[in-house]
């Protein structure tokens, strides 16, 4: 059901200061920005990015980690019937695809990602 980690995200209520921080300071390569809403650093072929709060304060003081599957309903059923609980509808972000956020027994915020089927954009 779970194919890979797709990424872990910070988020950032202060985006230029974060992206600086991890891009000019740590080193890390940027892959893409997109505003104050998400900025991506490549790390040995995986994902570390940030995640725009909008002037809001953040919603998790801790980092997410997203997982990707296939079939983001097809994984709800699943986890649904084991007793996992989600704390939104489906969201759904144009050309980068769809996720629902859960949470962990301890409260750590965790997402379930779906990438863009082949032939949609993205």
């Amino acid at each position: 059901m779970i194919n890979r980690i797709h990424s872990t995200f910070y988020w950032a209520e202060q985006m230029d200061a974060a992206v600086a921080f991890y891009r000019d300071a740590l080193g890390l390569e940027m892959r893409s920005r997109v505003g104050d809403d998400w900025a991506q650093f490549e790390i040995g072929g995986s994902t570390m990015a940030l995640h725009g709060t909008r002037g809001a304060p953040s919603p998790s003081a801790g980092a997410t980690v997203v997982f990707e599957v296939e079939d983001l309903e097809a994984a709800m059923r699943q986890l649904g019937a084991r007793g996992v609980a989600f704390d939104s509808e489906i969201t759904e972000v144009p050309d980068s695809g769809r996720f629902v956020q859960l949470r962990d027994p301890a409260g750590n915020i965790l997402q379930i990602y779906q990438p863009p089927r082949t032939g949609e954009p993205g």
